[in-house]
C-alpha cells in the first residue's frame, strides 16, 4: 500500500501542476456561481398579475363566509379576489367554463382558524412575490378574525403570539403533486456531475495506462512494484485530483452563495427584510423567485453534498476499473477505443435513467435503476432531492453499499486484467483476449 501511496502522490502532483486542473478549478466555480445569480435575479418570474377566486361557504353565523368577502382594507393591482359563498370542487374549477378566467382557486373553511392550513390550487405555478403576497394578506385577514371572534387583545399582541399559516399550492391539473419538480432537477444536476467528472478523469486514467505502456514505462515503474499497487496508486492519484477540484468548487460556491443570501436574496420571511408602503400594506423588501427558494429553502444542501461525495468516490472506483483495464489491456494506444464507446454509451444511459426517475419514481424500472451500479449515482441524486417516502430511507443506504461492493469486485476484476495485460503488446484487444487475460494467473 505504501508504493501505491507514491504513485498516487506522483499522479496528484502531476494533475494539479496542469494548466487544464487550475483553469477549471478557478473559473468553474466563477463560472456557476454566475449562473446562479442570474437564475436568482431573472428566473421563474410568473405572471405579473393573478386572478383569484376565494371559496368560502356560508356559515350559520356568517352569511358571507369566514372572511366576510373581504382580504385586504385597500385594492391590489396585482391580484383581484372575487368570492363564492359555496364549495367549489377541484375538477369543477378545473374544467367548468364559467371559472377559465381564474388564475388559482383558495379554499377557505372555518377549520382554518384551528388548523391554520389553506390550500391554493393553481393553473400555472405563481412566481415566488406572488405566492408571498397572497400568504401575507390571507394570514393578515385571518389575524384579524381571529381577533375578533377569539380574543380580547389587540391585533399587535396577537400577532406576537400567533401560529404561521401553512399556506400549500397546489397544480390544478395535478392537485395531489404527484410530478416532479425543480427539486428533481437539483438531483439531476448533482448526477450529471458525477457522471461528467467521471469521464473526464475516467479517460484520464485510459490515456495515462495506455502511454506509459506503449511507451515501455510501465516496464520500469513494475521493477519496483507490482501491477496491482500501481493500478491501485493511478486510480487513486487521479481520484484525489477529482476530489481537490470538488473541495475548490463547494468552497467557492458555498462562500458565495453564502454572500448572496446575506446581501442579495436575504430571507423573505424574515420581518426585518419587509418594507412598509401604507398602513395596509406590507412588502418583502427583496423579490424572491423560485429558483432562491429552492436553494436556500427547500433543499437541504448539506445533506445531499454528503452523499453525492460518497456517491461521487464509489461510483468513480467502480468505473476508474474499467478505464484502467481497457487501457492495460490494449494492444496499442488506439486499440482500446472500441471499448470505450460501450463505457461511454453506459454513461450517457446513467444521465437517461435520473430524467426517467424524475418522471416515474415510482416505477418498478425505476427502483431497478436504483440499485444497478452504473446508474444509480444519478437515480439516487434524483430520489434524495425528491425525498424518500418516509420509512424508506434505508434503500439510499442500500444502493450505497450495492454500489461500494461492486466497486469492490471491479476493481479485483480490474488488477487481474492489469497484471496480465500491461506486458502484452501487438495483439488485437477483443473479448475472447479479455477473457484469456481474466482466466490467467
Amino acid at each position: 500500500m505504501k508504493n501505491s501511496w507514491i504513485i498516487a502522490l506522483r499522479e496528484l502532483k502531476e494533475r494539479i501542476g496542469s494548466r487544464t486542473f487550475l483553469i477549471t478549478a478557478i473559473l468553474g466555480p466563477f463560472v456557476i456561481l454566475s449562473f446562479l445569480y442570474l437564475l436568482f435575479t431573472y428566473g421563474g418570474e410568473g405572471k405579473q398579475s393573478w386572478n383569484v377566486l376565494v371559496v368560502d361557504p356560508k356559515l350559520p353565523n356568517c352569511p358571507a363566509g369566514l372572511f366576510g368577502n373581504k382580504i385586504m382594507p385597500s385594492e391590489d393591482k396585482t391580484i383581484t379576489y372575487q368570492f363564492l359563498n359555496r364549495y367549489v370542487e377541484v375538477e369543477e374549477f378545473r374544467d367548468a367554463p364559467e371559472f377559465q378566467n381564474y388564475d388559482a382557486l383558495i379554499e377557505i373553511n372555518e377549520k382554518v382558524l384551528s388548523n391554520k392550513i389553506c390550500f391554493v390550487f393553481f393553473r400555472e405555478k405563481p412566481s415566488i412575490k406572488m405566492q408571498t403576497r397572497i400568504h401575507y394578506q390571507i394570514e393578515r385577514r385571518l389575524d384579524e378574525i381571529m381577533v375578533q371572534q377569539k380574543m380580547n387583545i389587540s391585533i399587535a399582541e396577537f400577532r406576537k403570539i400567533k401560529q404561521p399559516l401553512n399556506l400549500t399550492y397546489r397544480d390544478v391539473y395535478d392537485p395531489y403533486d404527484t410530478s416532479s419538480d425543480m427539486r428533481s432537477w437539483v438531483g439531476m444536476f448533482f448526477g450529471v456531475v458525477i457522471i461528467v467528472f467521471i469521464f473526464l478523469f475516467g479517460m484520464t486514467i485510459l490515456r495515462s495506462v495506455s502511454y506509459e505502456k506503449s511507451s515501455r514505462i510501465a516496464e520500469v515503474l513494475l521493477a519496483s512494484v507490482d501491477s496491482k499497487s500501481l493500478m491501485l496508486g493511478k486510480i487513486i492519484g487521479i481520484g484525489l485530483a477529482a476530489f481537490l477540484q470538488f473541495a475548490i468548487w463547494f468552497t467557492v460556491i458555498g462562500i458565495g452563495l453564502y454572500f448572496m443570501r446575506e446581501f442579495f436574496f436575504p430571507d423573505i420571511f424574515d420581518p426585518s427584510n419587509f418594507q412598509f408602503s401604507n398602513a395596509n400594506e406590507a412588502l418583502p423588501a427583496v423579490e424572491y423567485n423560485a429558483f432562491v427558494d429552492l436553494v436556500f429553502e427547500r433543499l437541504n444542501l448539506l445533506n445531499m453534498l454528503g452523499f453525492f461525495l460518497m456517491f461521487f468516490i464509489f461510483s468513480y472506483l467502480f468505473y476508474a476499473a474499467f478505464f484502467a483495464a481497457i487501457g492495460a489491456t490494449a494492444g496499442s494506444e488506439n486499440d482500446g477505443q472500441q471499448f470505450v464507446l460501450p463505457l461511454i454509451m453506459l454513461l450517457c444511459f446513467s444521465v437517461y435513467s435520473g430524467y426517467y426517475a424524475m418522471q416515474y419514481p415510482m416505477s418498478t424500472f425505476t427502483d431497478f435503476l436504483h440499485y444497478f451500479p452504473f446508474t444509480a449515482p444519478v437515480v439516487v441524486m434524483v430520489k434524495l432531492a425528491q425525498g424518500y417516502e418516509p420509512g424508506h430511507g434505508y434503500e439510499l443506504y442500500l444502493s450505497l453499499l450495492t454500489l461500494i461492493l461492486s466497486g469492490i469486485i471491479m476493481l479485483l476484476i480490474a488488477g487481474r486484467l492489469y497484471k496480465n495485460g500491461i506486458l502484452q503488446h501487438g495483439h488485437r484487444l477483443n473479448f475472447i483476449k479479455l477473457f484469456r487475460l481474466l482466466k490467467k494467473q
